[in-house]
């Protein structure tokens, strides 16, 4: 006899009218891995509805359709998302940038009060991390978070104008802006693209940072160059240019990108059903704009979550330093010239560009993200190493630049939260708590650079290396945990399992779907 059969539960396995049902309505009872018995309500996943309303039931996709509905969302999708990500780094280097410009000087920065203006704006991005990601889930992703863009380019703009008290205040508020976008392309990702598919993409638009560490260094550097060409000072300037840029860019994503694919203006209606049967193996849809609180239960006592949250702590200590004193690094360490130094840092934009984006696309030949990430993470503890230990400058610097791989690991967990988390409202957790880790490394980060150190600050680059090799083994550990839980699920007899007909649209958890496999 099987454990269903033993529960004595009536295991509903046929499909229902979502749109006549109640969101608390019990529609099914299936059980889950461990045995235990899992009520299906109304309250599903958006995508449940397209795929019951489906006359041609279940769609089987040839490759050649499918990558030409992928080329498609490619193009539609990629470019804006990539494009958006760029100018979000360029406005969190925009404070570096005008500390080279004049900015510490003409706000009377002594002492760590230069600390601070990186500190603050984590402070504000880990008190608001959660409210903006309930606000992701509770309201459509797209135009939320177009409206937090536009609202954190109006602020960029303003932070020409303050003092140092009313400079610190806005920074703490970009951060709580800030504190909405890689939650909302997390979910975009997951919408839109299969779990094989969301590392390299995710590396697409995160590696963009690495654009925006060349092109942010270019406007500044020209800003600098001109000084006596404006009446303004040049590092209000990088404030200003910065901030309209990403306006603009606000309104272009409120537009342009749909909140769900059913919506998306770009595909006809046999596309959107392509769509929704291509991320049916991700066992995940589009979302559910509803709390859950067993799933957020869930999410707070897998350990898999805690991982991935100190490995967000981590390996974000060194990039906290690194983003908010790099260029000072340059100039004071490495002996470049203040506006030189804004050019010495387009060679780690391009090392993060292409390392990036190259390190994923192996993944695709390899069919392991957590193998790439644990290799370039490896790659980033070696030039740290350089970067503290190096004795000649040129070595220091090949460690600066490439330490640019260091985003890597980042891109797996992001991808791994997009991709192996089920459940939207454990999705949205994970991904909170995830974001809280990367938080609170940002905001320790710029501490470990000690005015007394300079201009070496030889703690803080050993704390990058420590930081370094606590991030290469949590990765590794991450990876052992989806393979050991692939291996218990894999020895599951599936027979004893009846499915609920569009189980995969259910809004089910990675743990209570016996059909869902982590990707590794």
């Amino acid at each position: 006899m099987s454990d269903i059969e033993k529960s004595g539960v009536n295991v509903v396995v046929s499909s229902v009218d979502i749109e006549s049902q109640n969101k608390d309505e019990v529609i099914g009872v299936i059980i889950s891995p461990s045995g235990k018995p899992i009520q299906i309500t109304g309250d599903v996943d958006v995508a449940m509805k397209y795929a019951i309303n489906n006359k041609e039931g279940h769609i089987e996709l040839d490759e050649i359709t499918s990558k030409r509905i992928l080329r498609k969302i490619d193009m539609f999708l990629l470019p804006v998302l990539c494009l958006l990500y760029c100018f979000q780094f360029m406005d969190k280097l925009s404070n570096a940038y005008a500390s080279v410009l004049g900015l510490r000087t003409d706000l009377k920065m002594v002492g760590d009060m230069y600390s601070w203006t990186g500190t603050s704006f984590y402070i504000g991005y880990l008190f608001f991390e959660f409210p903006a990601s309930y606000l992701l889930q509770r309201f459509p992703v797209a135009k939320t978070v177009a409206a937090f863009i536009i609202t954190w380019g109006v602020v960029l703009c303003c932070h020409a104008l303050p003092q140092y008290a009313g400079f610190i205040a806005l920074r703490t508020l970009l951060g709580m802006l800030e504190s909405s976008i890689t939650p909302a392309f997390t979910i975009i990702t997951a919408q839109w693209y299969t779990q094989e598919e969301q590392f390299m993409r995710v590396a697409c638009w995160f590696a963009c940072n690495g654009f925006g560490t060349i092109l942010g260094g270019a406007i500044s550097y020209g800003l600098g160059e001109n000084q006596e060409s404006y009446t303004i000072r040049a590092w209000k300037l990088v404030f200003v240019v910065t901030g309209c840029l990403t306006i603009f860019l606000g309104i272009v994503v409120a537009i342009h990108i749909p909140d769900t694919p059913a919506q998306a203006w770009f595909l006809t209606n046999e596309e959107k059903s392509l769509v929704v049967e291509r991320i049916r193996t991700n066992q995940q849809g589009f979302g559910n704009r509803h709390f859950k609180k067993h799933q957020f239960i869930e999410a707070v006592t897998d350990y898999k979550t805690w991982l991935i949250f100190f490995f967000g702590l981590a390996s974000n200590i060194p990039n906290g330093g690194m983003t908010n004193f790099g260029n000072i690094l340059l100039t004071e360490d490495l002996g470049y010239a203040p506006q030189q130094s804004l050019l010495m840092q387009m060679p780690a934009g391009a090392v993060e560009i292409v390392g990036c984006i190259g390190l994923a696309y192996i993944s695709t030949l390899v069919n392991s993200r957590m193998l790439l990430a644990f290799i370039g993470t490896g790659f980033t503890v070696m030039a740290q190493c350089f970067l503290a230990f190096g004795k000649q400058p040129e070595l220091r610097m090949a460690g600066y630049s490439l330490y640019a791989l260091g985003p890597i690991g980042f891109i797996c967990m992001l991808s791994v939260v997009a991709s192996n988390v089920a459940g939207h409202t454990k999705k949205v957790t994970t991904n909170a708590i995830f974001l809280i880790g990367y938080c609170v490394g940002n905001l320790i980060g710029p501490q470990t650079f000690r005015a007394e150190q300079a201009p070496k600050y030889q703690g803080a680059k050993t704390t990058i290396v420590i930081c370094g090799i606590i991030s290469l083994v949590i990765i590794g550990a991450v990876w052992y945990a989806y393979i050991w839980e692939n291996k218990k699920k894999d020895k599951i007899n599936k027979a004893d399992y009846p499915k609920f007909e569009n189980q995969e649209f259910a809004d089910l958890t990675d743990k209570e779907n016996v059909d869902f496999r982590y990707q590794t």
